[in-house]
C-alpha cells in the first residue's frame, strides 16, 4: 500500500467534508465568517477526522451521520491551533509557511476567530441529528466531543502546559505525560472514539479503541520531540532545536534520544497489538497509525 497516496486521497475528501460545513462569508459579521475559512483552510493533514472515519469504517459504519462529527473535530483543532499562535500564548506570527490568523486579522479578530470556530464545531456535530441513525449514539459522540476537548481534555492539558514554561526544574515525569495525554491525546482519543461509537462499537470495543488512541497520541508527541532534535529542516519546514532554545522540557530532556525511540516502538507496537485484538481490520487504519508514529515531518 501506497500510504502517502492513500493518506492524500483521504485527506482530500476530508477536506471536502469540512470546507461544506463552513458558514458563507456573507453578512454584517462576515469579517468573522472570513477569519474562520481563513484559519481552517491554511493547511493540515486533517488527520483527525480521516482517523474519525477510518474507525468508523472499521466498526462498519454506514451513512453520512460521521461528516458533522468529521467537520467539528478539524474545527475544534483549529481553534485551539489559533488560540496557541495568540501573542498571550505562542506568540507566533507563522503557521505552516502562513501567516497565522491574528497576524492577518488582528488580535481580537484571533480571539474571536477561536471562539467562533469552537462554538460553530458543536453548533456543526449537532447536524448528526438529523441523520437516520440511533440518537443515543449521536449524544454519546456529543459528550465525548465536549468532554475530550474541554477542562478533562486538551484545555486541561494546555492549562498545565502553559503553567510549566520555563520551568524546567520543577517538571516531572507525570506532568510531563499528563499534558502529552491531554494537550495531544485528547483529540485523537475523540476521532477514534466518536467513530467507533458512531458506527455501534459495543463499551468494550470502544474501550480499546480508547486505549489504542492514547498511546497513539502520546506516540505521536513524543516523535515530535525527537524531530525536534534530530529532524531535517529542509523536511520539517522549520528549524529544530526549538523546544532547547525556549528551555522547553520534552520527553527527550527525561529519557534522552535512544530511551525515546524505544519508547516510541513500545507504545506503537502495543496500540497496534490491541488494534489488531479486534475481529474488525482496517489495513489502512493499521498503515496510517504507524505512519503517524514513524513520519519524518
Amino acid at each position: 500500500m501506497d500510504i502517502k497516496n492513500e493518506l492524500n486521497l483521504r485527506a482530500e475528501s476530508a477536506e471536502d467534508v469540512v470546507i461544506r460545513f463552513l458558514p458563507d462569508v456573507e453578512g454584517m459579521q462576515s469579517s468573522i465568517f472570513d477569519a474562520m475559512q481563513y484559519s481552517v483552510t491554511a493547511g493540515g493533514k486533517r488527520l483527525r477526522p480521516i482517523l474519525m472515519n477510518e474507525t468508523f469504517q472499521l466498526f462498519g459504519g454506514e451513512g453520512d451521520v460521521i461528516e458533522p462529527f468529521m467537520a467539528a473535530i478539524e474545527l475544534i483543532h483549529t481553534y485551539s491551533l489559533v488560540h496557541d499562535d495568540l501573542p498571550a500564548m505562542d506568540n507566533d506570527m507563522l503557521r505552516r509557511g502562513k501567516p497565522t490568523t491574528h497576524a492577518v486579522y488582528g488580535e481580537a479578530m484571533g480571539v474571536l476567530a477561536g471562539d467562533a470556530l469552537l462554538n460553530y464545531a458543536f453548533e456543526t456535530a449537532l447536524n448528526a441529528y438529523d441523520a437516520d441513525v440511533d440518537t443515543v449514539r449521536v449524544t454519546e459522540a456529543m459528550r465525548l466531543l465536549a468532554r475530550k476537548a474541554g477542562v478533562f481534555g486538551m484545555i486541561g492539558g494546555q492549562v498545565v502546559d502553559v503553567e510549566s514554561e520555563k520551568k524546567q526544574l520543577e517538571m516531572t515525569k507525570e506532568k510531563l505525560d499528563f499534558i502529552y495525554e491531554l494537550k495531544t491525546g485528547a483529540l485523537i482519543e475523540a476521532s477514534m472514539m466518536i467513530g467507533a461509537v458512531l458506527a455501534g462499537a459495543t463499551e468494550k470495543q470502544v474501550e480499546i479503541v480508547e486505549n489504542v488512541a492514547k498511546k497513539i497520541g502520546l506516540a505521536f508527541q513524543i516523535q515530535d520531540d525527537i524531530l525536534d532534535v534530530e529532524g531535517d529542516e529542509a523536511t520539517l519546514g522549520k528549524p529544530i532545536g526549538s523546544d532547547e532554545r525556549n528551555e522547553k522540557c520534552t520527553f527527550v530532556t527525561f529519557a534522552g534520544i535512544e530511551k525515546s525511540k524505544e519508547e516510541v516502538k513500545r507504545l506503537t507496537d502495543e496500540a497496534l497489538e490491541e488494534l489488531n485484538s479486534l475481529p474488525q481490520k482496517n489495513e489502512f487504519l493499521n498503515e496510517l497509525l504507524n505512519y503517524l508514529v514513524y513520519r519524518d515531518k
